[in-house]
């Protein structure tokens, strides 16, 4: 059974959120300040945090700067704070995710869940979403529709099963295996772009904007409405299944 520490000075929140997580077979414990966050997980390191940032005492961002001294537990922050400098400050300091209050409970479970996989180290070889079946391992990509009489705008013909393979270039294949290997988690821009051209183009979120738009041109059904390569403004890329 996973364990989730709930971080939150609000009582009624508390309550609901235990209700809600163990209801779904999550062995769930509490804090209420900063303090007691940090002894909980000292004592018994979690699974996942959730935290809030205004916390009295130690705050928040205390927590997660004095956790991510020692340990890589994920921590989703669950928060009343909306400016995007917090969302910013927060990621920074170490957080894994950022949900703003008041939240909807099933997007919440649904970041919990992908916080899980991606602390697990769940890296699957195929990925299949939309019309497209991503061959992580073979390099592959097929959707299925019908190939069509002859090849255009340079893409291969189609393999023997009748699906025409989408090409895509050695940048983008980087880019797009970051986000599959992290369903449905935030990955920050910084840490993209680090993971795709190193440390020295952290700032060249220009690149990364424009191999996006790319991917989405090729993968999803209509790029301007994206449905699976998602914008967190401001922070980041989320692949949802």
């Amino acid at each position: 059974m996973k364990r989730i520490l709930v971080v939150d000075d609000e009582s009624q929140l508390l309550r609901a959120l235990r209700i809600n997580l163990r209801a779904r077979a999550y062995e769930v414990e509490t804090a209420q300040d900063g303090a007691a966050a940090l002894a909980a997980v000292a004592r018994r390191p979690p699974d996942v945090v959730v935290l809030d940032l205004g916390l009295p005492g130690i705050s928040g961002l205390e927590v997660i700067t004095g956790l991510r001294g020692w340990t890589r537990v994920p921590i989703i922050v669950l928060s009343g704070r909306a400016d995007p400098a917090d969302k910013v400050e927060a990621l920074d300091a170490g957080a894994d995710d950022y949900v703003t209050k008041p939240f909807n409970m099933d997007e919440l479970l649904a970041r919990i869940r992908a916080a899980l996989r991606h602390h697990t180290g769940q890296a699957p070889q195929q990925v299949t979403f939309g019309d497209h079946t991503v061959d992580l391992a073979a390099h592959r990509i097929t959707r299925r529709c019908p190939a069509p009489a002859t090849p255009t705008d340079g893409e291969p013909a189609a393999p023997p099963g009748g699906e025409p393979a989408v090409h895509l270039t050695p940048t983008e294949w980087k880019i797009l295996t970051v986000l599959l290997r992290h369903p449905g988690a935030l990955v920050q821009s910084q840490w993209l772009l680090t993971e795709v051209w190193g440390p020295h183009y952290r700032t060249e979120t220009d690149h990364l904007r424009f191999h996006i738009a790319q991917l989405r041109r090729k993968l999803e059904p209509d790029p301007a409405h994206p449905r699976h390569l998602l914008t967190e403004v401001g922070l980041g890329y989320r692949y949802q299944p």
